[in-house]
């Protein structure tokens, strides 16, 4: 997954407000939708687990260009929903923060990027299945694509906000974050098929978790009538 491992004081000061702006209308969105549309029981437990996973896996480094995570964002989305999945995203960067693992400042960017991971991942999944994919590739492309999105969103804010004391000129900045977005890109390959697989367990055990109870009863329903 995608995040900003910088330290405060790392983006100037227009670049944090602009993101910080942007992330509490997102949230803000979100959280309108939230209260308007209201929350299932079983999405209350799902959003728990989702915040309580992401956080733990997460905390996994791998001491590569600044750090590379899993976070499982794209999972959450697809299980949670965009809105709990954005939500989620909040929760698992402020307490991250809280940690070290980037800037309190960068609370915006962070949950910018990775909410997008949740909300991508959340309406291709859906999209695909409605195009009859099987759950597996649905759910592993998904992730895949959802991840991809926040690692290219992440690179164009750290060009677009520039870098206090960097002594790259844009041009090579950009290069550089290009890397940095590409290694990004072959970690949510993998983040995405782990994903796939624990869709797929799920929709085995609990289709219901996955949005696949109303499907699957309405194949019976009409094998039904076909008989």
């Amino acid at each position: 997954m995608a995040h900003i491992h910088l330290g405060e004081g790392s983006f100037p000061l227009w670049a944090l407000v602009l993101w910080t702006l942007v992330g509490v209308g997102l949230i803000g969105v979100v959280t309108y939708r939230v209260r308007k549309g209201g929350i299932k029981t079983h999405q209350i437990a799902l959003a728990g687990i989702g915040a309580a996973a992401s956080f733990a896996i997460f905390q996994l480094n791998l001491p590569v260009w600044g750090g590379i995570h899993m976070n499982l964002t794209g999972l959450v989305g697809i299980l949670a929903g965009p809105a709990l999945g954005a939500l989620i995203a909040l929760v698992v960067n402020i307490f991250s923060a809280a940690l070290g693992h980037g800037a309190v400042g960068l609370l915006g960017a962070n949950t910018l990027v990775n909410a997008t991971e949740a909300v991508v991942a959340y309406y291709i999944f859906k999209t695909l299945m409605r195009m009859d994919w099987d759950i597996f590739p649905a759910s592993a492309s998904a992730a895949t694509i959802g991840l991809s999105a926040g690692a290219v969103l992440m690179g164009a804010i750290i060009v677009i906000s520039g870098v206090n004391g960097s002594a790259l000129p844009r041009a090579d900045l950009t290069i550089a974050v290009a890397g940095l977005v590409g290694l990004n890109l072959g970690v949510a390959v993998i983040e995405g098929i782990l994903t796939g697989f624990v869709v797929q367990f799920l929709a085995s055990v609990r289709p219901d978790l996955v949005g696949l109870g109303d499907r699957q009863q309405g194949e019976e329903d009409l094998s039904g009538v076909t008989a």
